[in-house]
């Protein structure tokens, strides 16, 4: 059995153990972590088949998206952030154990990928003569390119609902009036006083 076939292997059982953990897990925190465990391991799967536009794709957005997703949970469940942060001592633990098993993915990874036979099979995938992220980027942008914007308004609509549906109004905090500000005068919002020398102001 060669490098890739045991970066394989030991990928996919590190990604669906990952996966369990995520809805097994009572803690939220330890599900965040599991699922960036889990995304990591994805990611590599896609490295060693030579997709590596999608690896980063599954990184940088989707990896950046759990920490959006953390803070709408929290926004949503109205969680103390004082509470949240005296327990960072026992995700510490967690946290090492992830940062351990993505630290030894990657070292995994690049050791397949350097091989000779992954080497081969990820050169042998770009037939065109071009890279993956430039022929993915010509048919994104031409054939789909409508769904692609149409993808893009959708997600500005989900972001501007779960922003309104996660706004409260506090007592006591001043607020922006958009007409107050539009209806202002000079004469409501300027007042000429007349100080003598040495004397100040006083209300």
């Amino acid at each position: 059995m060669d490098l890739q076939a045991i970066a394989f292997y030991t990928l996919a059982a590190i990604m669906l153990a990952a996966a369990g953990l995520v809805v097994t897990a009572r803690n939220p925190v330890h599900s965040v972590l599991f699922l960036i465990l889990a995304f990591f391991s994805g990611a590599g799967l896609f490295v060693l088949l030579g997709a590596e536009f999608l690896a980063m794709l599954l990184i940088v957005v989707y990896v950046g998206a759990v920490a959006v997703l953390f803070l709408f949970v929290v926004m949503m469940l109205d969680v103390d952030f004082v509470s949240l942060r005296s327990g960072f001592a026992q995700y510490m633990p967690v946290g090492l154990v992830v940062s351990g098993l993505l630290l030894v993915e990657m070292v995994m990874v690049s050791g397949a990928v350097a091989s000779s036979g992954a080497a081969a099979k990820v050169k042998a995938a770009a037939v065109t003569g071009r890279s993956n992220i430039e022929e993915i980027g010509r048919v994104l942008y031409t054939d789909y390119v409508y769904f692609f914007q149409a993808a893009g308004l959708v997600l500005l609509v989900a972001m501007i609902g779960a922003i309104v549906l996660t706004l409260r109004h506090k007592p006591g905090v001043r607020r922006q009036n958009i007409a107050d500000q539009t209806a202002r005068t000079r004469k409501s919002g300027l007042s000429i006083v007349k100080v003598a020398t040495g004397e100040g102001i006083s209300e």
